[in-house]
C-alpha cells in the first residue's frame, strides 16, 4: 500500500471510527484513544534501568544497568514508558515511516500517560532530536520535531532547536560503541539553554543519539538534562 493511500485510510479511520479503541476497536468511555482493557496489556517498560530506561530482568529492579555503571550517559535520566514491541512497534512504524498523524497522537498520549505530573512540569525547554536536513527532505517528515511541538504546547514549555553538524551514517547494524563513535560531535545547540532541558524522540535504541545530544546541550548551558521517548528497544534487538 502506498504512503498516500495509507494516509487516506488513516484519515478515513479517524472519521469512521470515532469513540473506538485504537487497539481493539471497542467503544470508548472517556477521551483517551484506548480502552481500559487494552491499556494495562501494552508492553510497559517495567522494570527498567533508572538512568537509561533499558528494560531489565526482574532481579535487577531499580538498579543501574551494567552500561550505566561502566559509563554514565550525558543525560541525567531517561523516561521511556513503553517497550518497542507488539502494538507499540506498529504505531511507531506507521508514525515514523508513513507520517500517520493518528498514530502520532496516540503515541504522544501514551508518552504523557507514562509521565507523572511532576515530571511533566520539570523541563524549562524541550529539544527534539534533529534529523539532518537531507534526511528530513528525503523522508518528508521529522517525527521528533512533530512530537515536541505538540508536547510543548500541551505542557506550556518552549522549544529549543538543535542541528546536526553532519549527516551521520545509519545506526542500523552498529553496536553500542560504534553508535556512540558515529555520533560524536554530530550535534550543535545554540548557546543560552535554560537550566533544565528535555530531549524528545519517538524511540530510544541504545541511547547513543540522546547521549550525544545531551553532551551538546550541556555545552550550550543546560545544567540538567533528561531524555523522553515513547518506546525503548530491548537489549539484544538493537
Amino acid at each position: 500500500m502506498s504512503t498516500l493511500l495509507k494516509k487516506k485510510v488513516d484519515g478515513w479511520a479517524v472519521k469512521a471510527l470515532p469513540g473506538r479503541c485504537v487497539f481493539c476497536l471497542d467503544a470508548l468511555q472517556g477521551h483517551l484513544p484506548w480502552c481500559e482493557a487494552c491499556f494495562p496489556e501494552l508492553p510497559w517498560n517495567l522494570p527498567a534501568c533508572p538512568v537509561c530506561a533499558e528494560p531489565q530482568p526482574g532481579a535487577a529492579r531499580g538498579r543501574r544497568c551494567g552500561h550505566c555503571l561502566r559509563r554514565s550517559p550525558g543525560y541525567d535520566r531517561a523516561w521511556v514508558p513503553l517497550r518497542y514491541d507488539a502494538e507499540v512497534a506498529g504505531l511507531v512504524q506507521r508514525f515514523k515511516f508513513d507520517a500517520s498523524p493518528r498514530a502520532g497522537r496516540v503515541l504522544l498520549e501514551l508518552l504523557k500517560a507514562g509521565l507523572s505530573p511532576a515530571v511533566q512540569r520539570w523541563p524549562d525547554a524541550l529539544v527534539p532530536v534533529p534529523l539532518h536536513p537531507r534526511r528530513s527532505r528525503e523522508r518528508g517528515f521529522d517525527q521528533a520535531h512533530w512530537m515536541a511541538v505538540r508536547l510543548g504546547r500541551q505542557l506550556g514549555c518552549p522549544l529549543s532547536l538543535a542541528q546536526r553538524n553532519r549527516d551521520t551514517r545509519t545506526q542500523r547494524g552498529l553496536d553500542r560503541g560504534e553508535r556512540r563513535r558515529n555520533l560524536r560531535g554530530a550535534f550543535r545547540v545554540p548557546a543560552g539553554l535554560p537550566r533544565r532541558v528535555v530531549l524528545v524522540d519517538d524511540v530510544m535504541t541504545t541511547g547513543a543519539t540522546l547521549d550525544a545530544l545531551a553532551v551538546a546541550c550541556r555545552q550550550a548551558g543546560a545544567e540538567e538534562v533528561q531524555a523522553w521517548a515513547v518506546a525503548r528497544t530491548p537489549a539484544g534487538r538493537h
